[in-house]
């Protein structure tokens, strides 16, 4: 499970907490909301205590569960997200309830038909404890399931407790804000594809927003990292899911998830999902190739067997990106115009991208720039939007 980190974390301040030295430079690295036991602990001493939580849930290399029970904490439950409580199923995968082998506790998945905890998974609960690392893209499924979770809990009165982690893109907004007729568990939320907040950030615009059904509120309280700010560079030190191997990959995952659902594979299948994209009918001068096979992250992957023809973006170029790159998009369009959609439905296409008007642009030939214009008016109210939730400097 160890992810490969290509930089090192950077140091960070918070709105509290940054120290400098005598010259301004900052002296401290970001620390997680977990590894703050001192801020939290005592709340959930003789509780029932449920936690949400994956293969990221971790307070200095140990996970949070252990460490918890380790200090008397009665964990009662343990609720899973997409890909499992370790972390080891495929994307869409069906993950079933169980006990957790290494602690006994009962493990209830929030993925499939139950993503949203019913009353009675809840039943005798005092309170859940939230720690997942998220990337900070709309359509990476952790932010809907904290938005169930916070639903449900605010539906049967429980209190929520989110230890808030950085976002390794939290560095930028981009991207086309959510249409409400797109609405699906890729993407709940009227927000760009790069969202720019941390998950403890996003959970307070969840409630500050009244998007949870009938506008109703979940008692919450974000446990806030120390010495992060937006711009900080943070290395994930676990895969947050398992096609998320490197911080190249996290980089380019806003950007070449589009191509997800389109008949181009992104290297599922491959040692680097997420860092290059190909089809066996690109032309074979591009020079690049490879051919998927079932691993570990993808049982099945698109194209299995097949040698594909394909691109790799320079990690030197991308692995700290700035702005939602479409061009990946627009290059595969060109080499294959409507095949692009070749035995897909283009349903699934939209809800990645969040809006309906795409393909005509696509097919228009209009550029990037001309693309991103048609996004930029609800782009910008919603980083003004942005703005009252932010715990942390940019």
């Amino acid at each position: 499970m160890i992810f490969s980190c290509n930089a090192k974390s950077g140091a960070s301040e918070s709105l509290a907490d940054g120290l400098k030295d005598g010259e301004g430079q900052l002296t401290e690295v970001p620390q997680t909301g977990a590894s703050k036991m001192s801020t939290y602990l005592d709340s959930l001493k003789g509780k029932n205590v449920a936690i949400v939580g994956n293969q990221t849930s971790l307070v200095e290399g140990v996970h949070l569960v252990d460490t918890l029970i380790s200090r008397g904490i009665n964990i009662t439950k343990v609720f899973a997200p997409e890909h499992g409580f370790r972390g080891e199923a495929n994307a869409g995968e069906y993950v079933a309830n169980g006990v957790d082998q290494q602690t006994g506790v009962s493990v209830v998945s929030l993925y499939g038909k139950n993503k949203k905890p019913s009353a009675s998974q809840l039943s005798g609960v005092d309170v859940v404890v939230f720690d997942i690392q998220d990337v900070g893209v709309r359509f990476y499924t952790y932010i809907s399931t904290l938005h169930y979770v916070m639903e449900a809990c605010a539906e049967q009165g429980i209190s929520v407790i989110i230890l808030d982690r950085p976002n390794p893109n939290g560095h930028y907004v981009d991207g086309p804000v959510l249409e409400p007729q797109f609405k699906s568990f890729v993407g709940m939320h009227p927000v760009p594809i790069v969202h720019g907040m941390t998950i403890g950030e996003y959970g307070t615009m969840i409630n500050g927003e009244k998007w949870l059904q009938g506008g109703i509120q979940c008692d919450l309280t974000v446990v806030k990292c120390d010495y992060y700010y937006h711009s900080s560079e943070w290395c994930i030190e676990v895969r947050p899911s398992p096609n998320l191997r490197s911080d190249l990959s996290i980089a380019l995952y806003p950007s070449l998830c589009l191509l997800e659902a389109t008949d181009v594979t992104v290297g599922r299948g491959t040692p680097y999902p997420f860092e290059h994209y190909g089809h066996p009918s690109f032309p074979d001068s591009l020079g690049y190739s490879f051919t998927p096979e079932p691993d570990f992250g993808a049982k099945d992957p698109k194209h299995n067997g097949e040698l594909c023809y394909g691109v790799k973006p320079d990690p030197k170029k991308y692995v700290k990106m700035n702005e939602l790159d479409l061009s990946f998009l627009l290059d595969a369009y060109e080499k294959m115009n409507r095949d692009l959609f070749r035995g897909k439905k283009t349903r699934m296409f939209f809800l990645l991208y969040g809006r309906g008007d795409i393909l005509n642009l696509l097919e228009q030939g209009k550029s990037e720039a001309e693309i991103r214009q048609t996004w930029q008016a609800q782009l910008n109210a919603y980083k003004k939007m942005r703005e009252k939730y932010l715990l942390y400097y940019e």
